[in-house]
């Protein structure tokens, strides 16, 4: 799917932020994960549309971060990390216990959409190995028993608050009010030094 009109909307707010359209590129692809789970071919070209890129360069742009998906995944991404820390303190085994309750292998979908497990890089909370993400929000010195319990409680609601569906980045949009942005222009169009930067310094 394109763009719906709430989130064209949207984006012309967002690409407004910055001095070029461009620089909106990833926020817009955030915007259109939200929107449909997953980022499109239809999406990314109606935000190559918007921001004045073509198709590959959105995709080239997209490609080049894990979160991004292309494809649809469940409604909960699992990650299950396996760099060192947490493949010395037993992620592989958790792995194969997720495998086993899920009834999928990792890369794989459940057959109800709910969940997709996934293999995952360094998380960057080694001293709390073995961690997991769901919709990239962690949970730390995870056992076995501990995810069974968070898979009954997504299955059955409990952590809607807690937990959005895949895609949502944050559950409320930032608003800059017109008086309040930065007054971002194109840094050709800079004559002057930065009102931060003292006198002195901007004359070296």
């Amino acid at each position: 799917m394109r763009l719906s009109e709430d989130n064209v909307r949207v984006a012309l707010e967002i690409i407004g932020r910055y001095p070029r359209p461009r620089s909106a590129t990833i926020p817009l692809l955030h915007l259109a994960q939200q929107q449909d789970g997953y980022v499109t071919n239809e999406a990314m070209a109606h935000i190559g549309e918007l921001v004045g890129a073509t198709s590959a360069e959105v995709l080239g742009t997209a490609t080049f971060y894990e979160m991004f998906k292309f494809e649809p995944v469940g409604k909960y991404l699992v990650n299950i990390c396996g760099t060192m820390s947490c493949a010395l303190l037993g992620s592989e085994e958790l792995m194969h216990h997720a495998e086993h309750t899920l009834g999928i292998k990792a890369g794989s979908t459940t057959a109800d959409g709910l969940f997709t497990l996934e293999h995952a890089e360094c998380q960057a909370a080694c001293t709390e190995a073995p961690t997991l993400q769901v919709n990239y929000r962690y949970r730390f010195r995870v056992t076995n028993e501990t995810f069974d319990q968070l898979i009954e409680d997504l299955r059955a609601g409990r952590l809607a608050d807690e937990i959005p569906a895949h895609g949502t980045v944050a559950k409320i949009r930032q608003r800059i009010p017109a008086d309040k942005g930065v007054g971002a222009v194109p840094p050709e169009s800079v004559t002057a030094p930065p009102s931060w930067m003292p006198a002195a310094e901007a004359a070296k």
